[in-house]
């Protein structure tokens, strides 16, 4: 496809030397420190790291210094970086039934166990632009007790009024597929198709599940519940033969409640809908819930009228590292490639020129006929 270009090599160098300048920015001002970016870009550090599929806030603020802010170049940075680390096993599935919210919502009950948490949140804020950012003292607050929050999905499944999170008893949860290391097969399993929205493009699924509520895959939400804290994790250690845990991370969690499906047989329930994320991460946790819902459609025998119902569709075009790579190869060279097609059209056009002029030739025997 390409051909040598010769004498380029010192115009690279020069392009990676102007670009680091035009990334330092003046330098009499201080340069931006990874901790900082880190502790004060905070919402765009865990998008960087949901999206490179790597739980990290200092490389992820490293990569986007290095990215100069290009999000999609740092989560490229990162998935890099990813693939070059050795692998210790498989963690235990994180359980977010008990996670101790810093923040937790719900659209659905305005009293429930464990009250409503409205943390660190933009959704009351005026949107106005102040000339300098400053840090509010908060005001000094009695302790509160910490209080048991169940699901709001877990009080909705006490009564069967929302489909049971998990098949009946006797099924197992298989080991999920790993999209990092097997080539995506369709259909895929739910596991797989939530680790490939995990790791989505989040403007992309937000289109895709702003659609949906528009009509464009016929979902009628509501927010059962969206919760950001900090979590356990644990790994199964052979040798000990029980979990260990090694660490703890901030994730968002969405739990989406449904439009109703019921038949002669089953009783009408709500259906769900599931977004997970590393760190802060509300907009991307509940695009992504609504787009799992979405594409579930063949568990409820739903017509597929839409492209957020079109697994391979969605699938296909979410991840941000595929898309950029295929969009900006474009600007390499394609001089044969352009060539060939340039050939073509001028030999089409020839030929159309000379079919015209053939038709716009008056008849011999017409134009005899005139003169006489």
């Amino acid at each position: 496809m390409y051909v040598a270009v010769k004498g380029g090599e010192k115009a690279i160098a020069n392009a990676h030397a102007l670009l680091a300048k035009r990334g330092r920015g003046e330098t009499d001002a201080a340069r931006i420190d990874h901790t900082q970016m880190r502790d004060q870009m905070g919402v765009l550090v865990a998008r960087v790291m949901t999206e490179g599929s790597l739980y990290d806030p200092d490389l992820a603020a490293k990569a986007l210094l290095q990215a100069q802010g290009d999000v999609l170049e740092a989560v490229t940075l990162l998935r890099s970086y990813r693939t070059t680390l050795p692998r210790f096993g498989h963690t235990v599935a994180i359980d977010t039934a008990g996670l101790p919210s810093e923040r937790r919502v719900s659209a659905t009950f305005k009293d429930l166990p464990g009250g409503q948490q409205l943390g660190a949140t933009f959704d009351y804020t005026h949107r106005l632009l102040v000339d300098e950012l400053e840090t509010p003292d908060l005001p000094a607050s009695d302790p509160v007790e910490e209080q048991s929050m169940p699901r709001v999905t877990d009080l909705l499944g006490i009564d069967a009024l929302i489909e049971p999170d998990r098949p009946a008893e006797g099924w197992t949860d298989p080991d999920p597929a790993d999209l990092t290391r097997q080539p995506t097969v369709y259909p895929m399993t739910r596991a797989a198709r939530l680790q490939a929205l995990s790791r989505g493009d989040e403007g992309f699924l937000l289109s895709l599940g702003y659609s949906t509520q528009r009509g464009f895959g016929n979902n009628h939400p509501f927010v059962g519940e969206v919760r950001v804290g900090q979590v356990e994790v644990e790994l199964e250690i052979p040798e000990l033969g029980h979990a260990v845990p090694i660490g703890r991370i901030e994730v968002t969690e969405c739990q989406m409640v449904n439009q109703f499906v019921g038949s002669a047989e089953q009783a009408p329930q709500f259906t769900r809908g599931y977004g997970l994320t590393f760190g802060r991460a509300e907009r991307k946790a509940m695009s992504m819930s609504l787009v799992d819902r979405a594409l579930r459609r063949e568990e409820f025998d739903e017509r597929v009228v839409s492209p957020a119902q079109d697994e391979e569709f969605v699938i296909s075009h979410a991840d941000n590292v595929q898309a950029t790579g295929f969009v900006e190869h474009l600007k390499l060279p394609h001089y044969v490639d352009f060539q060939a097609e340039l050939g073509l059209i001028r030999r089409l056009r020839a030929e159309f020129d000379a079919r015209h002029a053939e038709d716009s030739r008056p008849d011999d025997a017409a134009e005899q006929g005139v003169g006489s």
